[in-house]
C-alpha cells in the first residue's frame, strides 16, 4: 500500500490521509467507523470508510472530497474502492472523479458511475498521466439520485507506483498549432489494458467533451486514439486531454494547448509608385498587419475591377511590378501575407485600385465606304472599333472632309465632326452636287492620334442651278439676234444639253402677232451661243434658257430682248410714169410705204438736180438723205438737192398725188417751181422712229427732164472749143519750157551769155493767152464745182450708215450723163434763175472724163475736141 493511501482506519496515520471536505457543496461525506457504532445500518459493510446516506439528502445535492494536490515523477495510479448500494435497486445516486489540474478550473469528470452495485465494493483506477512540476487534485462528488435510497461510500483511495492495471496510461500529449479555419488534430498515444466498454473523450479544460474521431490498436496493449476539431477559430483556442472511461476506471492524460494562429493580413494597402499604359509600379506596406507572424511568404493579388479573373504572384522586395496589362484599365491590388502551417495566408488586405494609362492607338479605323450616295449628302459607314484598336476607353472618332466650293484655293470648305461613342456610320448633309468630297477618319486618345487615309467620294449629280441673268449676253439686229450666255455657276454635274426657248411678247409692228408662238432651240454642252434668225425687226422677244444634266432641267434664266427696227419698205416696181409734167412741176404719185419694227412716222419729197458729173469712182448703191435740207439751205450751201416737203404719216394711208414744185410748203418745207432747163430727179423717202432709232428709205418715183433749146449745141461746142484752147495752151507751154531749159544747159556748157528778153516776152504772151482761157473756163465752171464740192463734204461728213435696205444721198456720177427724155422747147422767161455754171474738170480726171465723153449721147465732144 502506498504511503500515500487513505483507508479511513482508526489506526492509520492522518498525515497519510490527507483529504478536505468541498467548501461550495450541499453537504459533507459522513465517517462511518462500523465498530463504533452499536446500530449500524444492516445495508451498510463494516469497515472505516465515508458514506453518503442519500434519504437523508434532496434529489440532485451533491457532496465533495478534495484529495491532496500530487506532483508525481513517474508513472504511478490512484486506486479506491466505492460502495453502491440501494435495498430496493433503486439507484443511490452518481459517483464522479475529477482530476483538476492545480489553479484550474475542474473541468468535466474523468470517471463516473451510478446505479446499484450490491452490497459490496468495488475497485476503480485512475491512470493520471500528469508529472511534476505540474499537480494535480483529484476530486470525488457524490450526487443524490431522485430516488433516494440506498449509500454511496468511498475507501481505500491508494497512490500506487507502478501502472494501473484496469486503466490505460496516455503518453505525453503535446500542443497542437493551426491556423484559424483549419482542422486541429490530437493524436493520444495509450499503453496498458483496455476494456471494451472502454470509451475515449477528449475533454476540454472549460468543460467540453469531443468524442474520438478514431481509435486505432498499434498493439495488444497500445492504441491511438485521433481528436479531430473542424476549421477552429481563435475562440476555440483553449487546453485540451485525452481520457478513457470504464466502470473500472479511467486515464487521463496532460493538457495540451490547441494554439490558433489568425493568418496576417496587411493594415494598409499597397501603394501606387508609377503607373504606365502596360504596368503599375507598387510598394506592399507590409509593416503593419493584423494577425499572428512570422510571415515567410508575400505575394500580389490582382485583377480588373470589372472582370472575373484574378492572378497571384509572389513577391519579395518591398517593391514590385506588374506587367503585361491592359490599358487604360482599372485594376484592384492587394498584398496577401502568409505565415507557417497550413492555411496560414490571411485575407488579402485593403486593396489598391488604381488605373494604368492609356496607349497611344493601334491604327486609325479601317474600311471607310459609303453606304449611300445621294447629290447633297453622303452616308458613310466604317468598321466598329474595339478596345484591342483604341487601347483606351476614353477615345473620341472625328470625321473629317473637305471639298472645292470654288475655283481658288481659300475656297475650300473644311469641317470636322465628332461622332458619339460607338457610333460607326454619319450622314453628310449640305454638300454640293458631283463634288469630290476628301474623306478621313481620326481615332484620338489621351495619348495620340491616328488618321486615316482619305477616300474620296463624288456626289451625285443634280439639276443644274439657274444660268446667271447678268451672264446672258446679247447682239440685237433688224432680223436676227446673237444671244450668248455661261455655264451655270453652279453646274451640279455634267452639262449635257442646253435648252432655249423664245416667243414674241410685244411688236411696234402691227403685222406681227404677239404673243408669238413658243419655239425652242437645243444646244450642245459646248455650245453657250446661238444665233436666232427670220425674226421679226422692232419686236420683243422673252429668251429662256436652262441647262440639263443626267437628273433634268434646271431654274430658267430670263431676258427680253428687242430687235432693230428696220428702214420700211415701197410698193414700187419699176420708176413709175409721172401723172402729168409741165415747164415748171411734175405730178407723181405718193404710195404709202410699210413699216418694219415701227410705224412710218414721216414722209418727205425730195428733189435733187441731174448734173454731168465724174468722180474718180463709182460709189455702191444709193444712199438716202438723212439730214432735212429746204431750199434755200441747199442754195447757200451749194447743194444738189433740196427737202421739197415733209408729210406726216397720217395723211398718206393710201395713194396719192403729189405735184412737185406746185409753190407750196410743206410742214416748213418750200416747194418752189422747177427751173424748166434743167433735169431734175425726184425722190421718195419714208422715216421710221422708234425709242430714239430712226430708219430711212428712199425711192427714186420720177425724172424731170430739161426742155429744148438752140443754145444747147453752141455751148456744147463753146465748152468744147474751150476745152480744146485749154489743152492747146498746156501743150504749148510745155514746150517753151522744154526749148527754155535746152537754151539754158547750152549757155552754160559754152560760157557764152544769152539774150533772154525775147524768150521771156515770147512765154509770157503765151501765157497770157493760157491763163485767159483757164479764167473763161474757171468762171464757167466754179460756181458748180464749189457746189459739188460743197454736197460731197456735206455727205462725207453725214454720212448716215443703215442696216438693213439703204440707199445712198449720193447721185451716181454718171446719172447725168444719160439722156432719155425728149427736150422741150424753152420759154423767155424763167421763174428764177441760179447763175449756176458747168463744173470745171480736173486735169487728173480728163482721160477719164474724155473717155466717158466719147460714149456720152447729145454732147456732140467728138466734133468740138477735133
Amino acid at each position: 500500500v502506498s504511503p500515500a493511501g487513505c483507508t479511513f482506519e482508526e489506526d492509520s496515520d492522518p498525515n497519510q490521509c490527507e483529504y478536505s471536505q468541498g467548501e461550495d457543496d450541499d453537504f459533507e461525506w459522513e465517517l462511518i467507523r462500523s465498530y463504533m457504532m452499536p446500530h449500524l445500518p444492516a445495508d451498510l459493510p463494516h469497515g472505516s470508510y465515508l458514506v453518503v446516506n442519500s434519504s437523508q439528502h434532496g434529489a440532485g445535492q451533491r457532496a465533495h472530497l478534495l484529495l491532496q494536490a500530487l506532483s508525481e515523477n513517474d508513472t504511478h495510479c490512484l486506486q479506491f474502492s466505492y460502495f453502491m448500494y440501494s435495498r430496493d435497486g433503486h439507484s443511490p445516486g452518481t459517483l464522479s472523479a475529477y482530476v483538476r489540474v492545480t489553479g484550474g478550473p475542474v473541468g468535466s469528470a474523468v470517471w463516473n458511475t451510478s446505479g446499484s452495485h450490491g452490497r459490496q465494493w468495488h475497485q476503480a483506477e485512475l491512470a493520471v498521466s500528469l508529472f511534476w512540476p505540474s499537480e494535480y487534485q483529484v476530486l470525488f462528488e457524490a450526487v443524490v439520485s431522485s430516488e433516494r435510497r440506498g449509500y454511496l461510500g468511498l475507501d481505500d483511495i491508494l497512490l500506487l507506483n507502478y501502472p494501473c492495471s484496469k486503466a490505460p496510461h496516455f503518453s505525453r500529449l503535446g500542443d497542437v498549432e493551426v491556423n484559424a479555419g483549419q482542422n486541429a488534430t490530437f493524436q493520444c498515444v495509450a499503453a496498458g489494458k483496455a476494456a471494451e466498454a472502454e470509451r475515449f473523450l477528449m475533454q476540454r479544460q472549460s468543460g467540453e467533451v469531443v468524442p474520438a474521431a478514431s481509435v486505432k490498436h498499434i498493439s495488444h496493449r497500445r492504441f491511438l486514439a485521433t481528436f479531430q476539431l473542424d476549421e477552429v477559430s481563435k475562440e476555440e483556442q483553449d487546453f485540451y486531454r485525452c481520457i478513457t472511461q470504464s466502470s473500472r476506471g479511467s486515464g487521463v492524460s496532460n493538457f495540451a494547448e490547441l494554439i490558433v494562429k489568425e493568418p496576417p493580413t496587411p493594415i494598409a494597402p499597397p501603394q501606387l509608385l508609377r503607373a504606365g499604359s502596360t504596368y503599375l509600379i507598387i510598394q506592399l506596406n507590409t509593416n503593419s498587419i493584423i494577425g499572428d507572424g512570422p510571415i515567410v511568404r508575400k505575394e500580389i493579388e490582382y485583377r480588373m475591377t470589372s472582370g472575373p479573373w484574378s492572378e497571384v504572384h509572389a513577391v519579395n522586395m518591398q517593391t514590385y511590378k506588374l506587367w503585361h496589362l491592359d490599358p487604360d484599365t482599372e485594376y484592384e491590388i492587394s498584398v496577401l501575407l502568409t505565415r507557417p502551417g497550413e492555411g496560414g495566408t490571411g485575407k488579402p488586405g485593403p486593396p489598391l485600385i488604381s488605373r494604368t494609362k492609356c496607349a497611344e492607338p493601334m491604327r486609325a479605323p479601317k474600311g471607310l465606304a459609303f453606304s449611300e450616295i445621294q447629290s447633297r449628302q453622303l452616308t458613310l459607314q466604317w468598321e466598329p472599333l474595339g478596345y484591342n484598336l483604341t487601347r483606351c476607353h476614353t477615345y473620341s472618332v472625328s470625321l473629317c472632309y473637305r471639298y472645292l466650293v470654288g475655283t481658288g484655293h481659300n475656297q475650300t470648305f473644311r469641317e470636322c465632326v465628332k461622332m458619339e461613342r460607338n457610333a460607326n456610320r454619319y450622314t453628310i448633309k449640305n454638300l454640293l452636287p458631283y463634288k469630290n468630297i476628301h474623306v478621313k477618319l481620326m481615332l484620338s486618345n489621351p495619348e495620340g492620334r491616328k488618321e486615316g487615309k482619305e477616300v474620296i467620294f463624288q456626289t451625285d449629280e443634280d439639276v443644274p442651278g439657274g444660268i446667271a441673268s447678268e451672264s446672258l449676253t446679247f447682239t440685237p439686229l433688224e432680223d436676227m439676234i446673237f444671244l450668248k450666255w455661261e455655264e451655270p455657276v453652279e453646274p451640279n454635274g455634267l452639262i449635257t444639253q442646253y435648252e432655249i426657248s423664245y416667243q414674241s411678247i410685244e411688236s411696234s409692228d402691227p403685222a406681227v402677232n404677239v404673243p408669238g408662238p413658243r419655239r425652242t432651240v437645243s444646244k450642245l454642252r459646248n455650245e453657250t451661243y446661238h444665233v436666232f434668225s427670220n425674226l421679226h425687226p422692232g419686236t420683243t422677244y422673252l429668251f429662256s434658257v436652262r441647262a440639263r444634266t443626267g437628273k433634268g432641267f434646271g431654274q430658267t434664266a430670263l431676258t427680253e430682248i428687242t430687235t432693230n427696227i428696220s428702214a420700211p419698205t415701197f410698193d414700187y416696181g419699176d420708176m413709175p410714169s409721172p401723172l402729168s409734167e409741165s415747164e415748171s412741176t411734175i405730178t407723181v404719185l405718193l404710195r404709202p410705204a410699210q413699216g418694219r419694227g415701227a410705224p412710218i412716222s414721216t414722209y418727205q419729197v425730195i428733189v435733187e438736180e441731174e448734173r454731168p458729173r465724174k468722180l474718180k469712182r463709182e460709189l455702191p448703191g444709193q444712199e438716202c438723205f438723212p439730214v432735212p435740207l429746204t431750199f434755200d439751205d441747199a442754195v447757200s450751201r451749194g447743194s444738189v438737192h433740196y427737202f421739197g416737203a415733209e408729210l406726216p404719216a397720217s395723211s398718206l394711208t393710201e395713194a396719192k398725188p403729189f405735184t412737185v414744185g406746185d409753190n407750196q410748203t410743206y410742214s416748213g418745207y418750200w416747194n418752189p417751181p422747177l427751173e424748166p432747163k434743167k433735169a431734175y430727179l425726184i425722190y421718195f423717202q419714208a422715216m421710221s422712229n422708234l425709242k430714239g432709232e430712226t430708219r430711212l428709205n428712199c425711192v427714186r418715183i420720177a425724172r424731170k427732164a430739161a426742155c429744148k433749146e438752140t443754145k444747147r449745141p453752141l455751148e456744147v461746142s463753146q465748152h468744147s472749143e474751150e476745152m480744146g484752147l485749154i489743152l492747146g495752151i498746156c501743150a504749148g507751154g510745155l514746150i517753151v519750157l522744154i526749148i527754155l531749159l535746152g537754151a539754158i544747159i547750152v549757155v552754160i556748157r559754152k560760157g557764152k551769155p544769152v539774150n533772154m528778153t525775147k524768150a521771156t516776152i515770147n512765154y509770157r504772151h503765151e501765157k497770157t493767152h493760157m491763163m485767159s482761157a483757164i479764167d473763161r473756163s474757171f468762171t464757167d465752171q466754179s460756181t458748180l464745182q464749189e457746189d459739188e464740192r460743197l454736197g460731197l463734204s456735206f455727205m462725207d461728213t453725214h454720212n448716215y450708215s443703215n442696216r438693213g435696205d439703204q440707199r445712198s444721198s449720193v447721185v451716181n456720177e454718171s446719172s447725168s450723163l444719160l439722156g432719155g427724155s425728149p427736150r422741150r422747147q424753152c420759154r423767155k422767161g424763167s421763174p428764177y434763175h441760179t447763175g449756176q455754171l458747168h463744173p470745171a474738170v480736173r486735169v487728173a480726171d480728163l482721160l477719164q472724163h474724155i473717155n466717158q465723153m466719147k460714149t456720152a449721147e447729145g454732147y456732140g465732144f467728138k466734133q468740138e475736141y477735133e
